[in-house]
């Protein structure tokens, strides 16, 4: 099983309108949308966190029941739910949190299960590694879990909900340490350290602690740093519609390629040649790719994937 920790919100996408632009709400959040589309691709998750008891909590809980995530690990406050107002550029999409008090950033200590189950992998990330108290409450999980269990990060850095940026990059610091496998984009590498190589900051970050390292590049594919060195994909070629959850995606298949191989260890990811991490790259690119082919964070089924050439 994978247990998915982190934030759930409300995207409101921009859509057009007679009279204007007009907002459609969509379910998302970073870990949501690797939990909804690790769920889609075959792999058994549940997520752990906090939403709202308003109609757009209750949204969001019908959707990950649909996709089949577990809820066993998911609690209800009366706070609202957290929004975020989506907006194109042609960088990608910018987004503008209203996050002040809701209920998914107030996941508290003893919201956390005393136990996981055995042989279950977490994953954790995003601005619920940021905001308090989910971030502490988040990071006392993590320690708690290292080394026990198969532990993923995706820092999917939102630098205007960073105050204090040498803050975070100590704490990010603390988090590599206790981590197996991590997947960051280019683009959070160039705000975390302007005019580095991606390269070698991947190599950089290998060495403080996981066992891969995975670098998305958009358009330009993706990349991974292990023991056997720098292996690289290209993305397919798609007509893209939306990016918004795309990294989200390339992250469910990375995980989702894991437990279809039976590979849900520190040890068996270490152990990984580089004809297998070819394939997870490839896999997590064709993931990516369709889920860009269709508006909001919308990740494929399994059997959507042969809707793209070369499955």
């Amino acid at each position: 099983m994978l247990i998915v920790a982190g934030e759930a919100l409300i995207d409101l996408t921009p859509t057009a309108h007679p009279e204007g632009t007009a907002y459609i709400p969509r379910p998302g959040g970073s870990p949501y949308n690797v939990a909804l589309g690790a769920s889609r691709l075959g792999t058994p998750v549940a997520f752990l966190g906090r939403v709202s008891q308003d109609a757009f909590g209750q949204l969001l809980k019908r959707h990950l029941a649909a996709s089949g995530v577990r809820l066993d690990y998911l609690k209800e406050g009366p706070e609202l739910t957290t929004l975020a107002l989506v907006t194109p550029s042609e960088g990608g999409e910018f987004f503008s949190f209203y996050c002040e008090n809701t209920a998914d950033r107030l996941l508290r200590p003893q919201d956390l299960p005393p136990d996981l189950p055995p042989n279950a992998a977490l994953h954790l990330g995003s601005y619920s590694l940021v905001l308090e108290p989910s971030a502490s409450t988040l990071e006392q999980l993590m320690a708690r879990e290292a080394r026990q269990r198969l532990i993923s990060l995706d820092p999917n850095v939102r630098p205007f909900l960073i105050p204090d940026k040498q803050a975070y990059l100590e704490r990010l610091a603390r988090w590599l340490k206790q981590v197996d496998l991590v997947k960051v984009s280019q683009a959070d590498l160039a705000w975390l350290y302007p005019g580095q190589a991606p390269e070698d900051l991947a190599q950089a970050w290998l060495e403080q602690g996981p066992a891969l390292v995975v670098v998305t590049q958009g358009r330009e594919g993706a990349f991974a740093v292990g023991r056997w060195g720098t292996l690289r994909t290209q993305a397919p070629l798609v007509q893209v519609v939306d990016t918004v959850g795309a990294g989200d995606a390339f992250m469910a298949g990375v995980l989702s390629w894991l437990w279809a191989q039976g590979i849900w260890s520190r040890g068996g990811l270490a152990a990984l040649d580089a004809g297998a991490v070819g394939e997870l790259l490839r896999f997590a690119a064709r993931v990516a790719a369709l889920t860009c082919t269709r508006a909001g964070a919308n990740p494929p089924w399994r059997e959507e994937l042969s809707s793209l050439p070369g499955e």
